[in-house]
């Protein structure tokens, strides 16, 4: 029997799974030019990849608390329209979800991105069948931090052995932490140092997960 069989491993989705750079870019503009703030930097744009909704307007654009609702609203709308389906699979993902589930493993997505928009993706890329269940935010935003949907997907897995998260930046570390969960950084997403600077263990290439996978 293969040391995977039975191993429950998480993956997030934007920058773990897939690039979703380009349609979280084209909203994040329409949303800050409906509310007249300045146009966002690429590094802003890049930043906003990953971490809660909420959390990056207020945090990374500095959109102050009483706009973010009607920041967030305007980013859905564009977003929900078409451009969550602007994504491309990271190349050697489909190869390692494969692999891991034809040695047993267990796998489930545990993403920020709200959960309905996170089936869509997955369902839109062909990646849906590869996955047990999926979890993500609510759009009421009462769910929407890391842990919060960790915790929703080992609950969901009970009997899921030596769970590990796979992600792609330093919120994804902090969220399997607080479960005592190791995390595989995914360096090809878009915040390797973040990830080394947060201690996760990275994996350059979705290939070099499966090895890791021995060592956490």
């Amino acid at each position: 029997m293969s040391a995977l069989h039975g191993r429950l491993v998480l993956f997030d989705l934007d920058g773990t799974l897939v690039d979703s750079t380009p349609g979280i870019g084209a909203s994040v503009r329409v949303a800050t030019a409906e509310l007249g703030l300045p146009e966002p930097s690429p590094a802003q744009l890049r930043d906003m990849v990953g971490p809660p909704l909420q959390d990056g307007f207020a945090l990374v654009l500095g959109v102050p608390a009483d706009d973010v609702p009607r920041a967030v609203a305007a980013y859905r709308a564009h977003y929900s329209a078409g451009a969550l389906l602007d994504v491309t699979v990271y190349d050697g993902v489909r190869d390692l979800l494969a692999g891991l589930r034809a040695a047993g493993a267990v796998l489930a997505v545990a993403t920020s991105k709200p959960e309905p928009f996170a089936v869509r993706v997955l369902e839109h890329t062909g990646l849906r069948d590869a996955f047990a269940s999926v979890h993500g935010a609510t759009l009421d935003g009462a769910v929407r931090h890391k842990d919060q949907v960790v915790a929703a997907a080992l609950a969901a897995h009970p009997g899921g052995a030596r769970p590990v998260l796979v992600g792609d930046r330093e919120h994804d570390v902090l969220g399997a932490a607080a479960h005592g969960l190791p995390c595989i950084g995914a360096g090809w997403g878009p915040a390797p140092d973040e990830l080394r600077a947060a201690g996760a263990v990275i994996a350059a290439t979705p290939a070099q997960v499966r090895g890791l996978l021995a060592d956490v």
